[in-house]
């Protein structure tokens, strides 16, 4: 019951500061997997919604990554690999869903289908629900794939284009949950949406706590300041066995450029010293995950990342496992 880490082969670039790894250059041979065993959680990826790079960034955290593109910096999803029923299940559809889905199956112990036995979506915004389109007849044309969303949500892909095409097609089936109600995907694995404020335009915004055998982790990748939200950080951290939660923003100081009353992510600052006079066992719990293009914790050489690690918390990066 640890956190495991599996890698693929990379290059380096040291011109930015970041790992660096040009996805035309590789070959099949050159991509290690390894299968995971015992039913579990793999982290598909960490960053914010627009990814990295970032749409027309000219900063330096994102010029060399146009020239030199790192495959691991895909958007926040995390997969389920539930190994005693043979199933799968994805947590957010994103605009990298087809590796991602590829990255699930092949890390699957057995023959897991390339469409997952369910997916689960914490609300509507790009990065975390865009990746159904590619269920549509465009790509996959999909047949009837769970996807597992709150009733404002559900309302929301029923009726607007072009989401409410793969409901009229059957190329998705929605199942509608609710807050705090959980879902039982085996004797075994249940989840549980936690709604969470956030900015809510077009549906609910919730982060989901996913039961396994014998752990369970704490996962919202996107939610206001802690201090909005009417449960408490602390008890929702002690409460689970890991945590993944926003860490959008290190500080302020990476978004001078923006209001930051329009995007009030807890700083990664804030979390750390909400969580300092912790124990470090509930220190350990937390992964921070939803980086944005300019967080300084997606170069794992950073200051910032070696401060992070020094006080005793996580960071999630692609291919990380939790064995449930």
């Amino acid at each position: 019951m640890k956190l495991l880490r599996f890698l693929v082969v990379v290059c380096f670039c040291y011109s930015c500061g970041n790992e660096s790894k040009t996805k035309k250059s590789l070959t099949a041979n050159e991509i290690q997997v390894a299968q995971i065993p015992k039913t579990s959680l793999i982290v598909l990826g960490n960053v914010q919604d627009a990814g990295s790079p970032h749409i027309a960034c000219k900063k330096d955290c994102c010029k060399e990554l146009f020239l030199n593109p790192d495959a691991n910096r895909n958007v926040v999803s995390l997969g389920l690999i539930d190994a005693e029923n043979d199933k799968t299940y994805l947590f957010e559809a994103t605009p990298d869903i087809s590796e991602q889905l590829k990255n699930l199956k092949n890390q699957a112990p057995f023959n897991a289908n390339e469409i997952p036995n369910g997916i689960f979506i914490t609300h509507a915004h790009i990065g975390h629900y865009t990746g159904l389109m590619y269920l549509g007849k465009e790509a996959t044309n999909a047949q009837n794939a769970l996807v597992y969303a709150m009733p404002k949500l559900k309302a929301y892909l029923e009726i607007n284009g072009p989401w409410g095409q793969l409901v009229s097609n059957a190329n998705i089936s929605l199942q509608e949950i609710h807050n705090n109600e959980e879902i039982s995907l085996s004797p075994k694995i249940k989840v549980v949406p936690i709604k969470v404020p956030h900015r809510d335009e077009y549906s609910e915004t919730v982060g989901f706590r996913i039961i396994g055998p014998n752990k369970s982790v704490l996962f919202i990748p996107d939610i206001d300041k802690w201090d909005r939200w009417e449960t408490s950080i602390l008890e929702a951290v002690t409460s689970v066995d890991y945590a993944l939660i926003d860490a959008t923003f290190y500080d302020a100081a990476e978004i001078n450029n923006r209001d930051i009353s329009e995007i009030p992510h807890p700083f990664v600052i804030e979390t750390m010293e909400l969580f300092k006079n912790q124990a470090e066992a509930i220190r350990n719990k937390i992964h921070f995950i939803h980086l944005n293009h300019t967080n300084p914790l997606l170069n794992p050489e950073s200051e910032q990342s070696k401060i992070t690690l020094a006080k005793g918390f996580k960071i999630s990066r692609i291919n990380d496992v939790i064995e449930l």
